[in-house]
């Protein structure tokens, strides 16, 4: 089987400041912005890789009730509703970047006891980003 991570999807709710972070702070390029009823889909990606980021509206779904909805946005308050694994050959670079930047520092660089080195922040709408360092 040849089979391939193609979008991951993370919500935000400002998509300005989500712009900002994903364009201007960690380099992505956008490749669509699309606005409906009063929501905008944003696609990014690392410039030259195939995998994307669609950031959306939470709860955009029709099928999501009032109640459900309560909760993704006391979720993603929280920080606890949406997470990202992201990689880096330079992680102290990247973490210095994105901490200038003013991103929320949940965790600076360190080696984990699983055998990974890697930092945490959150980006605008509260989703937590791993940055591993490639090795």
């Amino acid at each position: 089987m040849d089979i391939t991570i193609h979008h991951a999807f993370l919500p935000h709710d400002d998509p300005e400041a989500s712009l900002a972070f994903y364009r201007d702070v960690l380099g992505f390029e956008v490749r669509n912005d699309v606005g409906y009823d009063g929501m905008r889909w944003i696609t990014v990606g690392p410039v030259g890789q195939p995998t994307s980021i669609v950031l959306h509206p939470p709860a955009a779904d029709p099928g999501v009730t009032d109640e459900e909805r309560r909760v993704i946005t006391e979720m993603m308050a929280k920080g606890t509703y949406a997470a990202l694994t992201l990689a880096a050959k330079d992680l102290d670079g990247a973490f210095d970047r994105l901490q200038a930047a003013g991103a929320e520092v949940v965790q600076e660089p360190a080696e984990q006891p699983y055998g990974v080195r890697d930092c945490a922040v959150r980006d605008p709408a509260g989703n937590l980003l791993r940055i591993n360092e490639l090795r």
